[in-house]
């Protein structure tokens, strides 16, 4: 049996080649491009590597064109985690020296002696992955917009509170295109107040509102006609030059989330699975779309719903040690898919009776928002694995059940 590590870096990667006693086969620095990509299949063709039975690779990525390259074919790609990887090194150096060379060699050794303890990427199919990419970048550019917005909201408090007042009826309202568009046409309080009707309802127009524009024409002049502090003009001017500067930012980070989404809408109902995704209460597209992005379609990945609860951060962990022991909730999980499973546990309480009834019983007996919360997603994650290896759709009566006494 041979393995194979590969130390991976921005220009070039160094690769190791050992057999089963540890003995150093081969090891060959490539660059990153068609060129080494070809040396690096020449060498694991050299080394006995086939179709049927293709030498396994571990890397410190999951990522990039090297990693599309091996997962061509059958071969195992084994995706380690840099900070084991660190740990493996001091097994076989006690002089804390590092180098590339010796990276790969360490990797290669892993697979050597603990495969079994590693997990290869998932065999998931191409719309899954192509799903999982506009996902996570949708989901990017959501928090992207979110820190920018705040970022502006801390700048017009210290020179227009006006803008907050008119903007606090909606959520997130700063990212509303009506209010974007009276921030471009009036960057200052002072120009505000100086607006005509006429060039409030032609910023709102611009922004697409057809509807309540009378209404929000005099809504928005009453506001910033108010009175308010000002900073000193100079002051007042350089701050607004320094907004709109923000402002930018903040429409590309708008528009990259729209255009994102309405890319999730359409490549998502294409894959199998959505229409059981989309029976959960709580789940929608956007949603949905992410929880797949990080489970995937591969229905191998999981052994069973415990492997994927502990991979998603819900079920809790058990620190013991002699008469001393603790369960605690899990810091090491895929946070991605914890913060969706949070955001679907909180959705699901007003489309779902029984996980509702779930949430104030857990609440009753002592747990917090979060922890409550936490046990209901821990209870739906179960009952999603399950049904996606039986591609069954979600059943209220079946996921919570009535008690008894209830029922009769």
């Amino acid at each position: 049996m041979i393995y194979c590590g590969i130390d991976w870096a921005e220009h070039t990667h160094d690769i190791a080649l050992v057999d089963d006693t540890g003995k150093l086969l081969a090891k060959r620095h490539i660059t990153d491009d068609v060129s080494g990509y070809t040396l690096l299949l020449d060498l694991l063709a050299e080394h006995g590597d086939t179709e049927d039975q293709p030498i396994p690779v571990a890397i410190e990525t999951s990522r990039g064109l090297l990693v599309a390259v091996l997962r061509q074919g059958k071969r195992q790609v084994f995706a380690i985690n840099p900070m084991a990887a660190a740990r493996y090194r001091d097994r076989y150096s006690v002089s804390r020296k590092k180098s590339d060379p010796g990276d790969a060699l360490v990797l290669a050794n892993i697979l050597r002696t603990d495969m079994h303890a590693h997990r290869t990427l998932p065999n998931d199919s191409d719309l899954a992955r192509a799903i999982a990419v506009l996902a996570r970048a949708q989901q990017d550019a959501t928090w992207n917009r979110q820190q920018i917005s705040n970022q502006l909201r801390s700048l017009l408090r210290e020179y227009y509170p006006a803008v907050l007042d008119a903007a606090c009826i909606w959520q997130n309202g700063l990212c509303r295109p009506e209010i974007r568009e009276l921030l471009k046409t009036a960057p200052t309080p002072a120009r505000a107040a100086r607006l005509t009707r006429t060039q409030i309802q032609a910023a709102l127009k611009r922004a697409g509102r057809k509807r309540g524009i009378e209404s929000e024409t005099e809504r928005f002049r009453g506001i910033f006609r108010a009175e308010w502090a000002h900073q000193p003009p100079m002051v007042e001017d350089a701050l607004g030059k320094q907004m709109l500067a923000l402002l930018v930012q903040l429409e590309a980070a708008c528009t990259a989330a729209d255009d994102l989404a309405e890319a999730v809408e359409e490549a998502f109902p294409q894959h199998p699975d959505a229409d059981v995704i989309l029976s959960f209460p709580g789940l929608g597209i956007q949603l949905g779309a992410r929880i797949l992005a990080e489970i995937g379609d591969d229905r191998d990945r999981f052994a069973d719903a415990r492997s994927l609860k502990a991979y998603a951060g819900s079920s809790p962990v058990t620190r013991a040690s002699g008469k001393k022991s603790s369960i605690t909730r899990r810091r090491v999980k895929n946070d991605r898919l914890n913060h969706a499973g949070h955001l679907w546990a909180f959705s699901s309480l007003r489309a779902s009776t029984g996980a509702n009834t779930h949430y104030w019983r857990r609440r009753d007996r002592g747990d917090w928002y979060a922890a409550a919360l936490r046990n209901l997603f821990n209870r739906m994650l179960g009952q999603f694995f399950h049904c996606l290896r039986q591609h069954e759709l979600f059943e209220e009566n079946l996921a919570f059940p009535a008690p008894l006494a209830a029922a009769a």
